[in-house]
């Protein structure tokens, strides 16, 4: 790609403009457009295809989520990056496919990091095709994309789910442990348990004890219930044929 064609959306002019300044100076960036709302965002793209297109969420009439759903509907969509002064709204935002949370005021470094994603992301990779490649974290006063290779396991925390890293940190998420298996099956994730979801890749040994499976994941050793032990099994021994020379 030689350079990623933008879409900017704020109703607020100095935000607009100063965002447009950042994009304009980007090497990762062929040419900028803006919008003053959802409706003339919609108007530009009926004329003209946009790699990426940047939300504010918060604007009058359709805001940006709304947008991004109507985006997701495209046979061909651009990436969705939200750009907004509200931290709330960053599960949703990930939720309707968003590819990354910038919030005001936006940093050059912190817009070019989330670019590069977007040049970086397989051709055959759509921002909605809901595959959760993804996960936005809260980080005090910042948002953290954290991509699902950085996960090694995942435990159910009631309404949340809480993500151990392969670096050794871990994140409270507010979303089920279920969504996520239906996601991440296909992409190399097994539930082991009901509250267990572990990357294959990190899984160190699988033995009995005191008449129960568990697995060794890094340092923990995780329970593996009766009903997920023969499937557990069997994807392993795929696994490693797959990975084998």
């Amino acid at each position: 790609m030689s350079g990623l064609s933008v879409l900017a959306v704020d109703d607020e002019a100095p935000a607009l403009d100063e965002l447009t300044f950042l994009l304009e100076n980007s090497a990762l960036v062929s040419s900028v457009r803006s919008a003053r709302s959802a409706t003339d965002a919609l108007h530009y793209m009926h004329d003209e295809r946009y790699d990426v297109v940047l939300l504010d969420i918060a604007m009058p009439g359709l805001d940006g989520l709304e947008l991004a759903r109507v985006l997701a509907r495209f046979s061909d969509p651009p990436a969705i990056i939200f750009v907004t002064a509200h931290e709330q709204h960053a599960l949703e935002a990930f939720e309707v496919g968003g590819m990354g949370y910038l919030l005001k005021p936006v940093t050059h470094d912190r817009l070019v990091a989330t670019l590069r994603r977007v040049v970086s992301r397989p051709a055959d990779d759509s921002p909605h095709g809901g595959s959760l490649e993804t996960i936005p974290v809260e980080i005090g006063t910042l948002t953290r994309i954290l991509a699902r290779d950085d996960v090694s396991w995942v435990e159910s925390a009631g309404d949340y789910v809480r993500l151990h890293l392969r670096e050794g940190g871990k994140h409270l998420v507010r979303m089920s442990i279920s969504l996520l298996e239906e996601k991440w099956s296909d992409h190399g994730f097994a539930r082991i348990h009901r509250s267990y979801l572990v990357a294959l890749r990190d899984i160190r040994e699988l033995r009995a004890s005191e008449g129960h499976m568990v697995v060794r994941v890094g340092n923990y050793d995780l329970p593996v219930s009766r009903r997920h032990s023969k499937e557990l099994r069997d994807r392993l021994v795929r696994h490693a044929r797959r990975d084998s020379p």
